[in-house]
């Protein structure tokens, strides 16, 4: 096992767990995209949105509650998201997805910001900021224009909501069981940018380690190491990916 302090080391042991899998499956979370500017749910909010907090928003009951509000404030996240661009450890990761055998990777960030980057399967486990569905049916809608107010369904008239996983929702099907399929088949499962303790996600990772997988863990804190991870390295996922590509004898 490296050494979570001896981020050379840590390194390298990627590297070569790297070279010597077969199937790699690679979970990230708020962590990655953070490095672009994206805040995350533990931030605190900024302006008009100051006062709230994000579990106050993100459920089905603030929806039923106060539609127009929780639509504001989603419109408000849309526009941070699209101010920003995707970093090194995305654009690594989909480089990594041409250059290897079998890599798949889950995401639990809804920014969209691993397939702007050229990744072109993502597994998106809470969905996707800019999708948007019907609350009723459940099913996709496309709307012509942005809606500053919530809109309705054009098929069945109800209201339209953003397409991502609230508080107190399931992981969609389709997205678990990929995200499981691809958890069992690997034997290297890779974790960057998450504490990977907040299940169904963190339960992805023990899939994996009890399949035989070899688990890395990349994060700045320490502390979202733990003791299932094999290579432990402890720095931001850009700056970490991008050394362990360029070990690889690639370049971003």
């Amino acid at each position: 096992m490296s050494d979570p302090g001896t981020l050379d080391a840590g390194l390298s042991a990627l590297v070569d767990a790297l070279d010597a899998a077969t199937t790699v499956t690679v979970l990230t979370g708020a962590g990655v995209s953070a490095e672009s500017g994206v805040p995350t749910f533990r931030d605190a909010q900024t302006g008009i949105w100051a006062r709230y907090r994000p579990e106050e928003l993100a459920t089905p009951d603030a929806f039923e509650r106060d539609p127009d509000t929780v639509w504001q404030w989603y419109c408000w996240r849309r526009q941070l998201v699209r101010a920003v661009e995707p970093n090194s450890a995305h654009r690594v990761l989909a480089a990594l997805e041409r250059e290897l055998p079998d890599l798949r990777l889950v995401t639990q960030n809804v920014d969209g910001l691993h397939a702007r980057a050229g990744h072109r399967d993502v597994i998106e486990f809470h969905g996707n900021l800019f999708r948007d569905v019907c609350h009723a049916e459940g099913t996709a809608v496309e709307l012509e224009r942005e809606h500053d107010s919530v809109p309705n369904c054009p098929r069945c008239g109800a209201r339209v909501r953003p397409g991502v996983v609230w508080f107190g929702e399931a992981i969609p099907a389709d997205a678990l069981e990929r995200a499981l399929t691809a958890a069992e088949a690997c034997d290297l499962f890779l974790v960057i940018g998450t504490s990977a303790v907040v299940y169904p996600a963190a339960g992805l990772i023990d899939v994996a380690h009890k399949r035989g997988a070899r688990i890395a863990g990349i994060n700045p804190d320490a502390a979202a190491l733990d003791a299932r991870m094999d290579i432990r390295i402890v720095a931001p996922a850009g700056d970490a990916l991008r050394a362990v590509h360029t070990g690889m004898g690639f370049s971003e």
